[in-house]
C-alpha cells in the first residue's frame, strides 16, 4: 500500500493502467493527434449509446453549450434560465454568446433546480393576468447534479406552457436515467462533458446530442467552421494522466501536490478552470473541435461506462448503509449514477479541511452558488441573496468519492474518518 497516495475525489480519477498506456503511446504519435477517424467513431458510438440520431464532439462541455446556444438563433440579451449551485462552466457560455443568465434556486434535497422557484421566476417575466410584454426568457438549461436526474416530467410541462427551449446539462450524468429513459434524450438538445473528473474522461472533451434535423445541420456546420486546439494544448492533455498516475498521485502527501502546482503554473499541465473563466471571460481554446487524440482516449473509456457506473452505485450503497441514521443528510435514491456521493452536514467545510490534512481529499462541489469560490459572481450576473437555498447548500455540502479507483476498503477509511461527526 502506498502511504503517500491520497484517497482522492478528483485528480484524473477514472484513469486505469490501459488509459495511461494509451495516453503515453499517443504522446509519441503526433501525426494521430488531429486525424478525423477516431472523432467520427466516437460520435457514432455516443449516438448509439444514448439512442439519439446525432452526436457532435467538441473539446469541452463549455464549447458544446456555446455551439448549442449560437445554433439556436437567439437574439442578443435573450435570457437563459439555469439553476444556481452550479459551476461557472455552465454560466459562462451563456455570457460568451451575448445572452443573459437568469438564476433559479435549487432544491435542497436533490441539488437540482427547484421547480416551484422556476415557476415563480417565470411569473416575474409574465405577471398573472398580464400580457407577456417585453418577455425575453427563451431557454431553460436543466442540470442533472451529481448524476441525479432532475424532475423532467414537471420541467417539460413548464417548458411547453412557457414556450421554452429545453437544454439538458448532462455533464454529471452520462448513463443516468429518469423513469427508465436515459437523461439527455428529453430536451431539444443536450450536452455532456468528458473532463478529468466526469463519468468518463479524455481530460478535456464534450458532446452534443440531438434528434432535431434542422438543429443538427446547424451544429454540424458550426463544428466545421471552428478549428482544433493547438498541438501544445493537446500535448498538455495527453501528459495529464501520465504525470498524475506516475508522479503526482504516488507521492502526493510528500511532494506530489507541489509538482502539480508547479506543472500547472508553468503550463505543463492545464487547469480544469482557467482564471479568465472566474471573471466571465473566455479562454482562447473555446470553442474548438475535439482533436482525434482525445477522441481516442474517450473511445477507450466509452467501453467502460457500464462498469464505471455499476462501481459508483456499489460504493454509494456502501456509504448509504454506513451513514444511515447519522447526522449526515444523504441524497435521495433514484436511477442515478453517483458521480459523487453528495451529503450535507452543518460542518461540511470543516470536515473537508480536516480530511485533506489526513490525505483524504473529499470534494467541495459546490462551495459557492457559482463555483469555484473565487469566481467573481457579479461578472456572471449573479446577485447575492437571490438563491438562498443554493447559498445554504454551498456551506453544507461535501462529496465522497465513488470513482473506479476507490475500493470498498477506501470507502471504509472515509467512513471511519467521518465518525466524529456522525
Amino acid at each position: 500500500m502506498n502511504l503517500f497516495r491520497p484517497i482522492s475525489i478528483s485528480l484524473s480519477p477514472n484513469t486505469e493502467s490501459d488509459d495511461v498506456r494509451l495516453a503515453f503511446k499517443l504522446l509519441f504519435q503526433p501525426w494521430r493527434w488531429k486525424k478525423k477517424g477516431a472523432v467520427g467513431r466516437l460520435e457514432e458510438e455516443f449516438a448509439k449509446y444514448l439512442g439519439v440520431k446525432y452526436a457532435f464532439s467538441f473539446n469541452s462541455g463549455r464549447s458544446a453549450l456555446m455551439v448549442i446556444l449560437d445554433a439556436l438563433g437567439l437574439k442578443k440579451n435573450d435570457e437563459v434560465l439555469l439553476q444556481a449551485f452550479t459551476c461557472n462552466a455552465a454560466a459562462n457560455p451563456i455570457i460568451w454568446v451575448g445572452l443573459k443568465p437568469v438564476y433559479v434556486d435549487c432544491d435542497e434535497s436533490s441539488f437540482n433546480i427547484d421547480v416551484d422557484d422556476l415557476k415563480r421566476t417565470l411569473r416575474r417575466f409574465t405577471p398573472r393576468g398580464k400580457k407577456p410584454k417585453g418577455r425575453k426568457a427563451k431557454v431553460l438549461i436543466v442540470q442533472h447534479t451529481f448524476g441525479l436526474p432532475a424532475e423532467m416530467q414537471k420541467i417539460m410541462k413548464i417548458c411547453r406552457e412557457n414556450n421554452l427551449i429545453l437544454i439538458e446539462d448532462c455533464a454529471h450524468a452520462l448513463g443516468a436515467k429518469y423513469k427508465n429513459r436515459k437523461v439527455g434524450t428529453f430536451g431539444k438538445v443536450s450536452f455532456f462533458s468528458f473532463s478529468r473528473d466526469k463519468v468518463i474522461s479524455s481530460v478535456y472533451g464534450g458532446m452534443v446530442a440531438v434528434n432535431d434535423d434542422d438543429l443538427a445541420k446547424k451544429l454540424k456546420e458550426y463544428q466545421g467552421r471552428i478549428g482544433e486546439p493547438s498541438y501544445c494544448w493537446i500535448f498538455q492533455q495527453l501528459l495529464h494522466p501520465l504525470l498524475m498516475n506516475w508522479k503526482i498521485l504516488p507521492t502526493y502527501r510528500v511532494f506530489g501536490k507541489y509538482i502539480l502546482v508547479i506543472a500547472q503554473g508553468l503550463r505543463i499541465l492545464s487547469k480544469a478552470v482557467h482564471w479568465r473563466e472566474k471573471r466571465g471571460k473566455k479562454p482562447a481554446y473555446f470553442p474548438k473541435r475535439l482533436p482525434s487524440a482525445l477522441a481516442t482516449l474517450a473511445l477507450a473509456q466509452m467501453k467502460k461506462i457500464k462498469r464505471f457506473n455499476n462501481h459508483r452505485r456499489k460504493i454509494a450503497e456502501f456509504y448509504r448503509k454506513a451513514l444511515k441514521s447519522t447526522s449526515f443528510e444523504l441524497p435521495p435514491k433514484a436511477q442515478q449514477i453517483y458521480l459523487r456521493f453528495a451529503v450535507k452536514h452543518l460542518k461540511a467545510h470543516d470536515i473537508i479541511k480536516k480530511a485533506w490534512k489526513k490525505n483524504i481529499l473529499l470534494g467541495d462541489w459546490y462551495d459557492s452558488p457559482i463555483a469555484p469560490s473565487d469566481t467573481q459572481l457579479d461578472k456572471l450576473g449573479y446577485v447575492g441573496g437571490s438563491c438562498k437555498k443554493a447559498e445554504k447548500l454551498a456551506k453544507q455540502t461535501l462529496n465522497l468519492p465513488t470513482h473506479i479507483n476507490i475500493s470498498i476498503q477506501d470507502a471504509e477509511k472515509v467512513v471511519k474518518f467521518l465518525e466524529p461527526w456522525k
